[in-house]
Parts: C-alpha cells; structure tokens; sequence
C-alpha cells in the first residue's frame, strides 16, 4: 500500500507532542508501507518545527534527514536535499526548494526580494532593487 502524509502526522510523529496522535502517525509511518511526502509537506514541517517548536536549524536537518533516509519513505530526495543544503547555511528550506526546482526548470535565474536567499544562492539568484521614492 502507498499512503500519503499530511504535515500534522509527521509533526505528531517528530515532535511527540499529542501521544495518541503520535501514537497513529507512528502506526502509519512505522508500517512498512510506502510512505509519501510532497515537498510541500516537507516545506510545512520545516517551518512547523522551526517557528513553532523552536528547532534550530541544525536540529532541523538532522530530523528530516533521518527521516526521509528512512526505506519505505519516497519523497523527491534531490529538491530535499538542496532545501536541506540551503537551511545547513543558514538560509531556509523552502528557498533551497525552490531553487531547484529552478535549475530543474531550466531556468535562468531566480528572482526575489529575499536578500538572504540571494546572498546564498551566488549568481543563479537575483535580488531585485526597491526603488526608493523621494
């Protein structure tokens, strides 16, 4: 069977913080079913963990990392991994996302206003000027 997770059920699982629904998304995650994870949903649990549960960034990548080298998960391991990359250096997951989905796109360049994701994005990112009224 392949089933799909939501981000509540990995945040139930990751953070332990509901016991009978930890207890549930352990049952699902644990089964030995393929489990599916969008990208989207890992975004969300990147940003759950860092706002709400006050992770920090290197805890962060230890916990997604464990968790989508874990057999039975599928995932798109190459988007995460550059999320991953980019949030190891400070920056945050989703840019990282985003950024490849760029190159895979063949894009080329990114723009934003994000002065972080350009500054760690080197060229590929540009950041576009505000002009200033006076």
């Amino acid at each position: 069977m392949k089933v799909a997770v939501d981000t509540n059920v990995l945040v139930r699982y990751l953070t332990w913080d509901a016991e009978e629904q930890a207890i549930k998304a352990a049952t699902i995650l644990e089964s030995g079913d393929v489990i599916v994870i969008s990208t989207i949903v890992l975004c969300e649990l990147v940003w759950v963990l860092k706002r709400a549960y006050r992770y920090a960034g290197a805890e962060i990548v230890d916990v997604v990392r464990r968790l989508i080298q874990t057999r039975n998960i599928e995932i798109d391991r190459p988007a995460a991994e550059v999320g991953l990359q980019m949030l190891a250096r400070g920056g945050d997951f989703a840019d990282g996302v985003i950024r490849y989905d760029a190159d895979r796109a063949k894009c080329d360049r990114v723009v934003t206003f994000d002065q972080d994701f350009a500054r760690l994005s080197a060229s590929a990112v540009e950041l576009l000027g505000i002009a200033q009224n006076r």
